[in-house]
């Protein structure tokens, strides 16, 4: 079971929006050596929704590459027609990903019975474990917990990223599911609430700027630790909030800029972080310890 920080990696480019290699392959480095506990490869924070079908799978395959197996990688493969949910999941899993990450239907609005046929069928079609991902903040469509309950009993489906922010919601998931169903954060503000309940990580914005320290707050909090959790968490508290000033990853990626690991490249319809918000980015990365 993957445990601990797990970033939701941005995907480095240069100005003109072309994937920047030499950058990601840095990138992953620098998470390897400040204790990552394992890189989410085009998710959300990679922008998924903007490279092209080829792109996507190349992407998860150099990070892979570049990881050499030092650390996991998760790759998003999550799609609104289960047909193409299938091909990408396939492809991360020839890339030698550890895990696939599947984020619920967007747009087209299943019921949950169709929620379910639908992830049932990817978990039947590849033979790789597999997380869910919940996120009605950017699907329009939320996936009840009954339903995840159904689906932790499918071979292949291992976990949960419940981006829903609601302690309550995640306390229920990790009662009802499976003790080897791991139920994992998906907002970073309330991620170590989550943890010191029972939860088994966090797939983080966050960690893109301060990853040792999200690390070393997820380890205390998923050890029980409330004393040193909590006062790491206090640390982290300013990221959490800057990191979400503007559409994700808008500030992730100029905080990623500011830390000389990647240029300023991002892809329409996003566009930079305005410049109205840089002050506060960087007082909560200096609150961080990362500048």
């Amino acid at each position: 079971m993957l445990t601990g920080s797990m970033v939701a990696m941005v995907t480095p480019m240069q100005a003109n929006g072309v994937v920047d290699w030499d950058a990601l392959a840095k990138l992953v480095d620098y998470h390897v050596e400040q204790g990552t506990d394992a890189i989410v490869s085009v998710g959300t924070t990679g922008e998924s929704a903007t490279l092209e079908h080829d792109e996507h799978g190349e992407v998860i395959r150099r990070t892979v590459e570049a990881a050499q197996g030092r650390i996991p990688v998760i790759g998003g493969t999550g799609a609104n027609a289960t047909a193409e949910a299938i091909r990408l999941t396939r492809v991360a899993a020839d890339a030698g990903v550890s895990a696939c990450l599947l984020v619920v239907p967007y747009y087209n609005k299943p019921t949950q019975e169709g929620l379910f046929q639908h992830f049932s069928a990817i978990a039947e079609a590849v033979d790789i474990p597999q997380i869910l991902y919940n996120v009605p903040g950017r699907t329009a469509l939320d996936m009840h917990n009954d339903t995840t309950v159904r689906l932790s009993a499918v071979a292949n489906i291992v976990g949960i990223k419940d981006a829903t922010n609601d302690l309550e919601r995640g306390s229920d998931l990790i009662a009802r599911c499976p003790s080897d169903f791991a139920i994992y954060s998906g907002e970073d503000g309330s991620a170590c609430q989550l943890m010191l309940a029972g939860g088994k990580g966090t797939i983080s914005v966050t960690a893109n700027a301060a990853p040792n320290l999200m690390h070393r707050m997820c380890e205390a909090a998923v050890a029980g630790d409330v004393t040193v959790a909590t006062a790491l968490d206090e640390q982290l508290s300013p990221l959490h909030v800057a990191m979400f000033l503007e559409s994700n990853p808008i500030p992730a990626k100029w905080a990623v800029r500011q830390l000389g690991l990647a240029g300023e490249g991002i892809r329409l319809p996003l566009l930079p972080l305005s410049p109205e918000h840089h002050d506060t980015v960087r007082a909560a990365m200096q609150t961080a310890g990362v500048l």
